[in-house]
């Protein structure tokens, strides 16, 4: 049975503070801190779909619990959680102030925080979290890996009377984001993400005269100096937005990483190879190149479409079509990045698919010159020393095609020579 809600009481004359928040006072056996509770109707609630969690969290690892399975896939177990905090490095000394939780409940958004008027009501603050996550035991947050739960924990060990939270599972929703929408956005912070993928205004919320998070910490301190109340409704406004859309967030992803997203969907051409990128890491290959392949196909900027070839080359090749991987390797052979490596694949394509021993030729002296003309250019010593290898490399190819040739007759034909063989 979920554990029973902490008694509520409506704030005296004297807080202030807790009648600005529109927060009741809550008590528990440490003692007291102030809640605010608050139900959204956007974002709706977004079934997740198994692709999506399988993708998330390595649920194919077969270390990974039954009960832990189990609770990824019940959204009634989800708790996602934010934090506000006495400072932005973390660390012993910081201290999470406001403690912001939401789930899925009737369709849309149940928000709760926690609120500590002074650092004497941490211990009550951080036993109703202990509770909650012991209701809801999969928490999804952004950037909660690196930030909000180790600190966290940190606190729960420092009480040294409330036993850290077990979790399930955790879904830290910065690293899919990031491979996903980086190309296109350069930044993937919350706000950003909100503003360029979430559409925050359809949804019914904006971030008009928001606070900034670094100035945070700041207010509070001023506050428990005795110093105007106000600017913490913000920060309160500021933790709500935050967890709305990190559950807005996670309908998103849900969508881009079901099956079949990348042809029911109208999605960007970058975001469309950073979803490729994302699905080639996690394995899922052939979904990879058909988002690579499509990506192309839209039309990607100059700046990326040279990588989204190289990429979606080396899919074809580890697909076994060798043939239209070489179609794309000769797309990017002029490429001042992706061109010796270009020249190379062609090489060995030609070499071991077609046995066309003068084709792989042409390719290797023609990488070779490319990577004498970078050489001969570069300042960095270790572009200059890796330049060394691969010309060594080359050098050491050659001199087999050189031998092969001769094996062949000499002065065969190139026509001869690539007829002698076919492909492997």
């Amino acid at each position: 049975m979920p554990a029973r809600p902490p008694a509520i009481r409506t704030p005296g004359e004297e807080d202030a503070l807790g009648r600005l928040l529109g927060a009741g006072v809550a008590t528990n056996h440490f003692g007291e801190h102030l809640a605010i509770r608050n139900w959204f109707s956007t974002p709706e609630f977004a079934e997740p779909s198994f692709t999506t969690l399988e993708l998330l969290s390595h649920t194919r690892n077969e270390s990974v619990s039954r009960k832990a399975r189990a609770a990824l896939q019940d959204p009634g177990k989800w708790l996602f959680l934010d934090t506000e905090t006495t400072g932005l490095a973390g660390g012993t000394g910081t201290y999470a102030f406001l403690i912001g939780l939401a789930w899925w409940d009737a369709g849309g958004l149940q928000v709760e925080q926690f609120f500590m008027r002074d650092f004497a009501e941490e211990h009550s603050l951080l036993q109703e979290l202990s509770q909650r996550v012991a209701e809801r035991p999969v928490l999804v947050t952004f950037n909660g890996k690196s930030f909000d739960w180790p600190l966290l924990e940190n606190r729960f060990t420092m009480t040294r009377s409330i036993a850290v939270p077990k979790l399930a599972a955790h879904l830290d929703l910065l690293h899919p984001a990031r491979a996903l929408w980086k190309l296109r956005l350069g930044s993937v912070r919350l706000v950003e993400l909100e503003r360029h993928v979430l559409d925050a205004p359809r949804l019914g919320w904006h971030r008009e005269n928001d606070v900034s998070s670094a100035l945070i910490p700041q207010f509070y301190f001023d506050y428990l100096r005795g110093g105007p109340a106000e600017p913490l409704a913000a920060v309160v406004r500021h933790n709500q937005m935050d967890l709305r859309g990190l559950a807005a967030l996670f309908g998103k992803i849900n969508a881009l990483l079901s099956e079949q997203a990348e042809t029911a969907m109208e999605i960007e051409s970058l975001d469309l190879f950073g979803l490729s990128r994302f699905l080639q890491r996690r394995g899922e290959n052939d979904r990879a190149h058909s988002a690579c392949a499509q990506a192309l196909e839209i039309g990607l900027p100059a700046e990326f479409r040279p990588r989204a070839c190289r990429e979606l080359a080396q899919m074809a090749k580890w697909r076994g079509e060798h043939a239209r991987a070489a179609e794309i390797w000769v797309e990017i052979v002029a490429d001042g990045h992706n061109g010796i490596h270009a020249c190379e694949q062609l090489a060995i394509y030609y070499e071991r698919h077609c046995k066309d021993f003068y084709r792989a030729t042409e390719f290797a002296q023609l990488a070779l010159a490319k990577l004498r003309r970078q050489r001969g250019v570069s300042h960095d010593p270790h572009l200059t020393a890796r330049c060394a290898r691969l010309e060594q490399k080359f050098l050491h190819r050659l001199a087999r095609l050189q031998h092969q040739m001769k094996t062949l007759g000499g002065l065969a034909s190139p026509l001869a020579l690539s007829r002698s063989g076919g492909e492997s």
